[in-house]
């Protein structure tokens, strides 16, 4: 019955999903109708809010690039590489090696979005090279599915931007959070950690489960899935070219990122926001390259995922300017969406209604700091008022957020680009994933 329904929803998907950047530009236009005749806003109006947002997310597209591209390129480095090889060695059926990406996909992005991204359709591809049998669709598929738990890990941006001291934080929650909030009430907390231990153990199992029978299996042959060759250093080098490969300067900037590291853990404790991370990760990758010339051919691979991403940020920067533009009594759709949640919660569901709400916002606004930005000012306020804890609330925000990223496409099109597959093709096994996060997360939201 279980693989009956997964089938059922891989065909579903593939029949009807479209393009990731067609679906960016359907959900402008569905967000466009919906301003018009539910907020009572002319054309007009909803076309400026649009242009207005279109390009107000550019300083976190950045730092999203960036962790992204520093992600991808320390996945790319000579050791990590190698270790990827020999995990994919240890698999020696589709069964195991569906479990074995799982796992790894769910561990790398509770450290680091990027990385788990990047790592888990790496590794999936090394498997597919060894293990015989495999559906490559589902090996993929369970390298992003890692990606669900982000939002309460090391690089969620909702709990990060929560513990940075702003100037406008106050004015962002509207008075809820006055003082930074530090990742031991966000990311560690029981309400966090319960959940991400359960999903970690089982997420696994469920993907196992879902592999579908030998005759029905989507193998590729290994040939197609061959790396790169590595670019020959030249004999006679140019002192440029030297400069290039030697790792004299690698090892000097990366001792003095480190050292800024270093420097600032004693200074601030443990405080892991997006450009400390996004410096770590930076520098980790200029050492384990070994040399300035590796390091960059990696960051010209890795910038390639990326190309997805910055050419639909606009669009959804857009949309989210069209979902929080207000029309002459005040009333815009982000409002009235969360508000509508918020009518129907008491202190008990809450929470549980606050991550359903990022659910749906989420689709038109499949960013961190978007959705921070379009639900805080209304969602905070709320739980303020109702007496749920603020950093609960900002917590069934940030797993909202990143639930309904199993059948949002945006974030996997780095996956997606590095396996050579389309949206369609892992989309219906994500959707699995995404009921059954949701079954387990709203439980835990409600009564931890």
């Amino acid at each position: 019955m279980f693989k009956k329904f997964t089938n059922a929803s891989v065909k579903l998907v593939q029949r009807f999903l479209p393009d990731p950047f067609l679906f960016a530009v359907i959900l402008t236009l569905v967000v466009f109708l919906l301003g018009v005749f539910s907020t009572g806003q002319s054309p007009i109006d909803m076309v400026n809010h649009w242009s207005g947002g279109f390009w107000n997310l550019l300083a976190f597209s950045m730092q999203m690039a960036l962790v992204l591209v520093t992600g991808h390129t320390l996945a790319q480095a000579p050791i990590i590489k190698r270790g990827l090889r020999n995990l994919a060695s240890v698999p020696k059926s589709p069964g195991s090696a569906i479990f074995a990406v799982t796992l790894v996909a769910l561990i790398a992005s509770w450290i680091n979005w990027g990385f788990g991204l990047v790592i888990g359709a790496l590794y999936a591809k090394e498997l597919a090279k060894k293990v015989k049998g495999v559906d490559y669709r589902l090996l993929i598929a369970s390298g992003y599915s890692g990606f669900v738990i982000w939002h309460a890990g090391f690089s969620a941006s909702i709990p990060l931007t929560l513990a940075t001291a702003t100037a406008n934080l106050e004015e962002m929650t509207r008075g809820a959070v006055t003082e930074p909030i530090p990742t031991s009430e966000t990311i560690f907390a029981l309400f966090t950690v319960v959940p991400v231990l359960i999903l970690i153990a089982t997420i696994p199992f469920i993907n196992k489960a879902m592999h579908p029978s030998a005759e029905d299996a989507v193998v590729v042959d290994p040939k197609l899935l061959e790396d790169d060759i590595e670019p020959e250093i030249p004999v006679n080098q140019t002192p440029a070219e030297k400069m290039e490969n030697s790792p004299v300067l690698s090892i000097a900037i990366g001792l003095m990122g480190f050292t800024f590291v270093v420097q600032h853990f004693i200074q601030n404790g443990f405080d892991l926001n997006l450009n400390v991370v996004n410096f770590i990760f930076l520098f980790t990758g200029i050492i384990l390259h070994g040399t300035p010339r590796r390091f960059l051919n990696a960051v010209t691979t890795a910038v390639k995922g990326a190309g997805g991403i910055i050419i639909q940020f606009p669009f959804y920067a857009g949309i989210m300017g069209m979902m929080t533009g207000a029309s002459a009594e005040g009333l815009s759709l982000a409002q009235q969406m969360s508000t509508f949640f918020v009518s129907v919660s008491t202190e008990v569901t809450f929470p549980f209604f606050a991550f359903l709400s990022a659910g749906i916002v989420n689709f038109f606004v499949p960013s961190g700091g978007g959705q921070w930005a379009v639900q805080a000012p209304i969602m905070m306020p709320a739980g303020a008022e109702l007496g749920v804890d603020a950093a609960k609330t900002a917590m069934a925000v940030a797993w909202g957020d990143g639930w309904t990223n199993m059948i949002q496409p945006f974030w996997a099109l780095p996956a997606l680009g590095i396996a050579g597959l389309g949206a369609k093709d892992i989309m219906g096994y994500c959707l699995i994933n995404l009921i059954y996060v949701g079954v387990v997360v709203s439980l835990f939201l409600v009564i931890l």
